[in-house]
């Protein structure tokens, strides 16, 4: 509002002043000019009343003396003249309202009395009796006798000139107040421009345009504000920068970190989270069977336990966390604000590669040695029955024959297998990359399984919305992929359960899950299950329906990889397990 502004305010006080000060004056403006006026008034018709008793004391003629004092006095006004003999003389007046002077005047006033009574002049402002007229009077005594000379006039002729000074005096107020308000209204926005100016600049630098500057006009202290407003704009500008520049900095080195790091506040919201942050908090909704939302920025309670235990004794806690079978150290770090507790920071740290290697050093002598033992134990066991003729029959000895070959088949396609990942690990797989037509490559695969899953009593199914989309890929090694996950799901699921595979294309990428109900795999081989010779199956018997040398996954993966994709798997015991994979459309590699 005008009245709230630096403008209104500066103007109203300079208009308020000024008025004040014409008020003031006004009053003794007036006040002087009607004593003024009436002091003149009193000086006029003493003067005329001294040169009648003059003329009256030196001329005896009272018609010589009629004409002359008709002559002196003004018109408006009439002269009184008692002579000595004590008659009364009235001269006329233009003004028909004044009256005659009638005796009873002078009898009744003490003070018009003592003109005659002690010779000596008066002046006096009197209301004429029995009438609302008010009349000036002057008085002057006639020296050689008990005369007297009385002049006097209406006071409205001394009225009119105060009525014309003052308004003389309003109006020349009335002037200097306009001219003051104008004087006031171009000064306060003279000085109060820049300050505008100021202000707009301000508004510009919290919508963070910082290259604002205010025009410098004058050189007083409003343009020095005005330098020290530009400087401080300039700094603002370094500052943000520099600030900006750390931000992006400290985001950068956040989001490459490979340990997850989030910053929360005292309540537990999570303020900054990089992508293994997120990893591990999708694995722990994952886990509790949380569905995930993206308002969903609360910190899971138990970890919120930690947090408060933290901000209360201002200390760093370190705890250990399994989920989804892979282990996470946190450490978790008070933020501070001053000596004030604003938060913390927890570090992240996924240690399960380290276990895992840990475990591969540890179980890979093991595990080959195993599975060599076996074939090998029979090839020995077999052939020392035909050396030493424990076979009498040709029949027996082919038999035995048979078994030798066949587990000398099944050593070769462990050999076979254990070379083939060595090379794709070592970054040497060849593929031979085809133009295929999703839908159509996908629907062969599944009618491959039709039969084994009706013998199984399996319900195995594909829900699929490709439709006439194509795909770069080598056909042979992802048919190798989708029969291991398929037949895994199938031989790990039992009757009456059910596997489904989702194909879809999403974001120019082929992403396809198996789903199944089978028995699940344990929280802490989930980790290991895409390593050499793993099997759920710890005992490692030869289970005719769960057989395998535990090298289909690792090939799967590093076949997924070679396609530039990425495969993941979620499972809980006796509810299931989902393999995910995703594939680039339009990966040409031939590697």
């Amino acid at each position: 509002m005008f009245w709230r502004s630096v403008v209104g305010k500066l103007a109203v006080t300079i208009l308020l002043l000024v008025s004040f000060v014409l008020f003031i004056l006004t009053i003794f403006l007036l006040e002087f000019f009607e004593n003024f006026h009436i002091g003149e008034a009193e000086e006029d018709l003493l003067q005329t009343a001294t040169k009648v008793s003059e003329m009256v004391e030196q001329h005896r003629s009272e018609d010589l003396i009629h004409v002359t004092t008709d002559q002196l006095k003004d018109d408006s006004s009439r002269v009184a003249i008692i002579f000595d003999n004590g008659k009364l003389w009235v001269s006329k007046s233009s003004n028909d309202n004044l009256p005659e002077l009638q005796p009873g005047w002078i009898k009744n006033d003490d003070r018009l009395a003592k003109v005659i009574s002690n010779n000596q002049q008066v002046q006096k402002q009197m209301t004429i009796p029995n009438s609302e007229s008010r009349v000036m009077i002057v008085g002057t005594p006639i020296d050689n006798g008990n005369g007297a000379v009385y002049v006097y006039q209406s006071l409205e002729v001394v009225d009119k000139t105060k009525a014309e000074t003052t308004e003389i005096i309003f109006l020349a107020a009335g002037i200097a107040i306009i001219l003051t308000t104008i004087f006031a209204f171009f000064l306060s926005t003279r000085i109060t421009s820049p300050l505008i100016k100021m202000r707009e600049a301000a508004f510009d630098l919290t919508r963070g345009e910082f290259n604002t500057k205010v025009p410098i006009l004058t050189h007083d202290e409003i343009g020095e504000l005005a330098m020290a407003f530009n400087r401080m704009g300039r700094q603002l500008k370094f500052h943000i920068n520099a600030l900006r520049q750390e931000k992006e900095q400290l985001s950068s080195i956040v989001s490459s970190m490979a340990d997850g790091v989030i910053t929360l506040n005292r309540n537990g919201d999570m303020i900054v989270t990089n992508p293994p942050a997120k990893q591990f908090i999708d694995s722990w909704y994952y886990e509790n069977s949380t569905q995930v939302t993206e308002a969903n920025n609360q910190l899971p309670e138990e970890l919120n336990e930690i947090l408060q235990d933290v901000v209360k004794s201002e200390k760093a806690a370190i705890h250990e966390i399994s989920l989804q079978g892979r282990n996470w150290v946190m450490i978790m770090t008070p933020l501070y604000d001053q000596s004030y507790v604003r938060g913390a920071v927890a570090v992240i740290r996924d240690m399960t590669e380290e276990r895992r290697l840990d475990k591969l050093r540890k179980d890979f002598i093991a595990n080959v040695s195993h599975e060599l033992r076996t074939p090998i134990s029979m090839l020995q066991g077999y052939s020392e029955a035909i050396v030493d003729d424990v076979a009498e029959t040709k029949e027996d000895k082919n038999d035995l024959a048979k078994i030798i070959h066949e587990e000398s088949l099944r050593m070769g396609r462990l050999v076979n297998e254990l070379l083939d990942l060595a090379r794709m690990e070592a970054g040497h797989i060849q593929l031979n990359v085809e133009k295929v037509e999703a839908n159509t490559y996908i629907n062969r695969i599944i009618k491959k399984f039709n039969g084994v899953s009706q013998d199984r009593k399996i319900d195995l199914s594909l829900q699929t919305t490709i439709t006439d989309s194509f795909i770069y890929i080598d056909p042979d090694r992802m048919e190798q992929v989708f029969t291991n996950l398929i037949d895994n799901a199938i031989r790990h699921t039992n009757e009456n359960g059910f596997v489904k595979v989702f194909a879809e294309i999403n974001n120019e990428e082929l992403q396809v899950s198996i789903e199944d109900t089978g028995s699940g795999i344990p929280e802490g081989d989930i980790p290991f299950v895409f390593e050499r010779f793993y099997k759920a199956d710890k005992s490692r018997t030869r289970n005719k329906q769960k057989k395998g040398t535990g090298l289909g996954l690792a090939i799967a993966k590093n076949i997924i990889v070679a396609h530039q994709g990425t495969i993941s798997v979620k499972s809980k015991i006796d509810e299931g397990t989902t393999f995910t994979f995703h594939i680039p459309l339009k990966n040409k590699s031939n590697k």
